[in-house]
This record gives structure tokens, sequence and C-alpha cells, in this order.
């Protein structure tokens, strides 16, 4: 008997789910313990996690004294606003606020060395990278795409075009620089989103806003993601 192909494709999704729970429950296992098992844990609560081949000595841990899957507590998340989003504009822009602050929490009390260490071979992929990144991909969409600006790239060229990740070396100038570059880019397009009420507002090149703002939550969601496993590695540290 063959089944339709609804039922296939729901067939399919169930069986996607399933694992999805299963393998998120096998990853967050750890953290998932009561506040009561937690009790006595201080400012720096620590979990041992299974032995790294890189780092044997590697425990995972969290600031947070309430909900061991957090980064902090929610008292001390700048995160947390307790404003309503109320509508679709508000909704997009505080998401997009929340991801952006999340990058800086995982870039967090790090030397220069430690932002610059790279995950595994053969990537080139690093939480300065990762700041770096983004400040080239502010720049495109808020000052090129959107404005019209004739903005030159912060640091890829046709000759590296990964520029953002190779340069991201160890230097604390590199570092401040990085973050000067970024913050410079990220207050340039509230600026520019601020003066544009309108969604529906086509850039220069004929994207509507909307879309501009939808695929930024997608690319800070997506290396924050990065960003999750690129700072555990570092320091042990986890949490949303």
């Amino acid at each position: 008997m063959t089944c339709s192909a609804l039922a296939c494709r729901e067939s399919r999704g169930y069986a996607e789910w399933r694992m999805f729970a299963a393998l998120w429950r096998l990853a967050w296992r750890p953290f998932l313990i009561s506040v009561a098992d937690g009790a006595g844990l201080l400012d720096d609560a620590q979990v041992a996690s299974p032995e790294h081949t890189s780092d044997p000595a590697a425990t995972r841990w969290t600031r947070s004294t309430i909900y061991l899957d957090m980064w902090v507590d929610p008292d001390d998340d700048p995160r947390e606003t307790r404003v309503a989003t109320v509508d679709e504009r508000t909704t997009l822009l505080d998401y997009l606020r929340r991801y952006r602050l999340t990058l800086e929490m995982k870039c967090a009390d790090l030397d220069a060395e430690q932002l610059a260490r790279r995950s595994v071979p053969p990537s080139t992929m690093s939480l300065l990278g990762l700041i770096r990144h983004m400040g080239e991909v502010e720049r495109h969409w808020f000052r090129r795409e959107m404005a019209g600006q004739d903005a030159p790239r912060l640091y890829c060229s046709e000759l590296d075009r990964d520029g953002d990740w190779n340069g991201a070396v160890a230097d604390p100038a590199v570092v401040d620089e990085a973050w000067r570059a970024w913050r410079t880019e990220v207050a340039f397009a509230e600026q520019f989103v601020a003066g544009n009420s309108d969604l529906g507002a086509l850039g220069a090149t004929q994207v509507p806003l909307r879309d501009v703002l939808v695929h930024m939550i997608e690319e800070y969601a997506r290396h924050c993601g990065h960003a999750d496993l690129l700072r555990e590695r570092i320091d042990g540290r986890v949490g949303q």
C-alpha cells in the first residue's frame, strides 16, 4: 500500500521531528537538571562535559544560577527589556536587537588570542572573524543595498573574498578596529531603519526593507549558532 504525497510528507516530518527531539535531549542533557540539584551554585555554575580530544580539561559552565541552559540570569540579561512587541515592525527590530546583543555577549571577557582562535581545521572561522564578517554584512545591506552609498568593503576584496575571516588575527588593535567598525555599521543601520517607517520601502537596489531585516535576523541567527560552539571550545562557557 502506498501513502499519498501529503501523508508521506507528514510521516517524514514526524520522523524528522522525533530525530531532532532526540538530538536536542542528548545535546542538552547535562543542563536539564532541576534548580534543587543546582542548589549552592555560585556566580559561575560549572557542569562537567565529556572529554575533548583537543582539550581534555574542558568543562562546560554558565554564569546563570537559575536556568543552567542560559548565559546569565534573567535579571542580568540585557536582551530582556520587558517591552512588548505589538506589531510586525517592533517584532522584527526586537529580534534583530537581541541577536546583535547575543553576538556581543558571546565574545565578552575574551582576549585577542581567544577571539582569534579558530574552530577546527580546515575552517577559518573564529569569533573575531564573526565580528568582522557581520560588520561587512551590515555595511553591505544597509549602506550599499538600501541607502545606495558607494561604500567600499571593509575587509573583503576580489583577491581575498574571505578577508573578514582570514584577517582575524590575534592582535588587540585588530580586535578594537573590528568592534569599532561593527558598532559603526550597526548604528548606521539603526538610524536608517528609524528614518523609514514603511517596511515595504524599497532600497536603492529595489530590495524591500522588510526583506533586509528578515535576512539580517537569519544571518545573525546562523552565526550566533556558530558563536555558541566557538565560545564553548574556547573556555567552556555555554548558554543561550
